[in-house]
């Protein structure tokens, strides 16, 4: 049941109704016309804009409008009043009964109340955390992680077809520099001293690549030059990062569907063909790039090179695939990454990156929007940096990582489901402190303690109510009669359920995941409001000695905690049954 869905239903047949009378001209486009929550709850339970949009292009004054579509409105046995407002807004009160049907659709629904069908199983694919394989994630990483999966999570709830990907970039000189890294620990393993020279990985995490390296070629590589031992070590060492990298995702349960990897692309003849595809277009020249804007770089020198026109598809400059030597540029195998996708039949894309990616964003998109011959949609989001801090200091780097903090110092410390939730208190492109003190602190300020505390309230209320003998189950509670629930508090609660299916949709729109941490703080204040009234006000509580009052109480409550549920589900975190 999504309740401003169905109303909203209702405003466009009253305008459909209006048009076959005369009163609009036909053809209109109603697409922009919205049922939402009034800005002030005092101007009734929900408002549409209808006659604002439509005025002009009708030709109407905006009040006109509206006073007309307040009088078809005004039929509909759930609408009690429709009230003209300013210049033509429409404000609606709605039947109490309304409100009951909401929360038995809560109850009925379980979990999967505000589930929609909003995606029509389109096929999105969401890259993300894609860390080089060369070491263990930092909370960087951990922030992207938890993003892209929330993410997914909820575009499958609002019915689309999700693959989580996770790009493999080891076909660069970083696995180069993680092979020599890793053969100075295999020295270091058969009794020599490593050189950790300038510019190889330093962190203690490559001590047992090494030692595994030593159980699988004892001595043998010692005395080898490199041109032997590289590609080998190469390879092992990759592999390990990788287990690290799968092991660190487990311990914030999250789990990929597909692996891809770069190095798959070279000498495949993959990049080819997409390169091919988009000179097919006459995408691709040869030409010479102006120099950067700005003071020019001492070893800048005008050279030929191979060259996508990305200024066609909305980039600042094209872009170089293939430098003058004849080897590829960074961005070749990331056109051909992305056109498998396209290949591989994705309808939408979504690539997680960090802040540092910012001016590869317009390349990326020109080249698929290229590709696709404007087809797939690429959105990047790009994920803002995580400051550390404990005890009111900046969190120190991880020694055995060597220059950062590891995710896995985060879930060690604070756990992964209060680390889920406050990585996504705030949205992706925004700045995020993470305080180890103040994410575990039991406060209001605290919106993970607030949220799962709320759910542990309701659990401990139904546990209360089983004792009690009251008939705690789904099915009873929807039984009850609801129309006693007409405290403020009590709307105030119910109108915040109704509101989680239209919250999904807005959500998954926007690929914003942190809309739901909000409104899961905004529907435990509401949750704990009501709580606290009951303790002035006896009857508000839910459990009372009359037991078909107390089932009314406890639907309401019940209907709430399934919202939360569902809610901590999408992000990926367990709700509390109790607190300790």
């Amino acid at each position: 049941m999504n309740l401003f869905a169905d109303m909203r239903v209702a405003v466009i047949a009253a305008l459909d109704e209006m048009v076959a009378g005369g009163t609009l001209p036909a053809g209109l486009d109603t697409a922009n016309v919205t049922v939402e929550p009034p800005r002030d709850p005092l101007h009734g339970d929900m408002a549409t804009n209808a006659a604002m949009v439509l005025a002009k292009p009708a030709g109407l004054k905006p009040r006109d409008i509206a006073e007309e579509l307040a009088a078809k409105l005004s039929a509909d046995p759930r609408i009690t009043l429709a009230e003209v407002a300013g210049p033509g807004f429409l404000n609606l009160r709605l039947d109490p009964a309304v409100w009951a049907d909401v929360t038995r659709a809560a109850l009925a629904a379980g979990n999967d109340y505000g589930r929609s069908d909003l995606g029509h199983g389109v096929k999105v694919n969401v890259e993300f955390v894609s860390a080089n394989p060369t070491g263990p994630m930092h909370v960087g990483h951990t922030r992207g992680a938890v993003f892209g999966d929330a993410l997914a999570s909820l575009l499958d709830f609002a019915g689309y077809d999700v693959t989580r990907e996770y790009y493999i970039n080891d076909g660069g000189a970083q696995v180069n520099v993680l092979a020599r890294s890793a053969f100075e620990r295999y020295r270091e393993a058969n009794g020599l001293e490593p050189e950790i020279r300038e510019g190889l990985y330093p962190g203690d995490y490559l001590i047992p690549v090494g030692e595994a390296l030593k159980a699988k070629y004892g001595d043998s590589l010692l005395n080898q030059p490199e041109s032997v031992w590289l590609d080998d070590v190469r390879e092992f060492a990759t592999a390990a990062m990788m287990q690290m990298i799968r092991d660190d995702l487990a311990l914030l349960n999250v789990t990929m569907d597909v692996y891809s990897s770069e190095k798959a692309l070279y000498g495949t003849g993959k990049i080819e063909d997409a390169l091919g595809r988009l000179e097919s277009l006459g995408l691709i020249y040869e030409g010479v790039l102006e120099p950067p804007k700005g003071k020019l770089p001492e070893d800048w020198e005008e050279r030929e090179q191979t060259l996508f026109r990305s200024t066609s598809f909305g980039d600042d400059v094209d872009r170089p695939v293939k430098k003058s030597d004849g080897s590829w540029t960074y961005f070749a195998p990331d056109i051909a990454y992305h056109y498998d996708k396209i290949e591989r039949g994705f309808d939408q894309l979504i690539d997680v990156f960090g802040a540092d990616h910012g001016g590869y964003v317009k390349r990326m998109k020109a080249a698929v929007a290229a590709l696709s011959n404007n087809r797939v949609p690429l959105d990047i989001k790009l994920i803002q940096l995580v400051r550390l801090f404990k005890n009111g200091e900046p969190f120190k780097m991880s020694k055995r990582a060597g220059t950062f903090v590891t995710l896995r110092d985060v879930v060690e410390q604070a756990g992964a489901d209060v680390t889920r939730f406050h990585m996504l208190t705030r949205k992706n492109d925004a700045a995020l402190d993470f305080d180890f003190d103040k994410v575990l602190e039991q406060s209001k300020d605290n919106p993970v303690f607030y949220v799962q505390y709320a759910h542990a309230r309701v659990a401990s209320v139904l546990r209360k109510a089983a004792e009690a003998g009251i008939d705690v189950s789904p099915e009873a509670l929807a039984r009850a009669d609801l129309s006693g629930n007409t405290h403020e508090a009590e709307l105030a609660l119910v109108k915040k359920i109704a509101e989680w299916p239209r919250l999904v949709e807005i959500a998954a729109r926007a690929n914003e995941p942190h809309r739901v941490a909000f409104f899961l703080y905004e529907i435990a204040s509401d949750l704990h409001a009501l709580w606290n009234r009951g303790n002035e006000e006896p009857g508000l509580r839910f459990v009372q000695d009359d037991s078909d009052i107390s089932a009314a109480k406890i639907a309401l409550a019940k209907a709430c905690a399934v919202v939360i549920s569902a809610g901590l589900g999408i992000l990926g975190v367990k709700p509390a049954e109790e607190m300790r």
